[in-house]
């Protein structure tokens, strides 16, 4: 429990620079808080004590503003960022090294039963406001942009923007570094594929002028070329 109280702690150290020592951020961090009193709740819901598992993520959720169901699987690492609005489903699954930012929801899409919540791979940053609906993968180092909205399946090294989610590609690269201290926290620095669309259409509109003038001109040169011949 200690260890992974220790990896969390890093966690924070890593990728908030506003953190200044572990005292700080057991005392003052939500994130902190709610993972610790997840733990304790994961505990009881696994000894099928689920009454007392939801009485404290309950009170978590009072605490912090962030929801985590005692049934969802959180590895090490896990950080939330500011972290009110966040919801975290019961049947979600969340790898190592992850990165949440407020407002984010790991939800379902009904009422259907069994695993209905996403699994979140290893190196994960979803940014603020994102939702990812339904018994969905999320691949490794994958990075969602603010107020995305993902409803299929991930593959690893990709960056998602758009409501619904669309796969981009950032500057002709894979997001593909798996190192803890290397995690790409840029949820700023995103494609816009709508832009791109208009800038694709506005070029594909410019050749297509260019090419009616020049047509137009090779017909002008012809009816003036046959007007020539019959004035001769």
């Amino acid at each position: 429990m200690f260890s992974r109280i220790k990896k969390d702690i890093q966690a924070v150290f890593e990728r908030d620079p506003a953190a200044r020592s572990s005292l700080e951020i057991l005392l003052t961090y939500p994130g902190i808080h709610a993972i610790l009193l997840h733990r304790l709740a994961h505990w009881f819901y696994c000894k099928k004590m689920p009454l007392i598992a939801r009485v404290i993520s309950q009170f978590s959720r009072f605490l912090t503003g962030i929801e985590i169901h005692p049934g969802a699987k959180i590895g090490n690492g896990l950080f939330i960022d500011h972290g009110m609005g966040v919801v975290i489903g019961e049947t979600t699954e969340i790898g190592d090294n992850v990165t949440l930012y407020q407002g984010v929801t790991l939800g379902g899409t009904g009422k259907e039963k069994g695993k209905r919540h996403p699994t979140i791979g290893n190196n994960v940053v979803i940014s603020a406001g994102a939702k990812v609906l339904g018994s969905i993968k999320i691949g490794d180092n994958v990075k969602i942009g603010a107020g995305s909205v993902v409803l299929r399946d991930v593959p690893p090294n990709c960056t998602v923007v758009g409501v619904p989610g669309k796969i981009v590609v950032r500057n002709g690269k894979n997001i593909a570094d798996t190192s803890f201290s290397t995690i790409d926290l840029h949820h700023n620095q995103l494609p816009d594929p709508v832009a791109e669309m208009i800038l694709c259409l506005q070029r594909q509109i410019e050749r297509l002028q260019h090419r009616i003038e020049e047509l137009e001109g090779k017909i002008q040169h012809d009816t003036d070329s046959i007007q020539y011949a019959d004035q001769k």
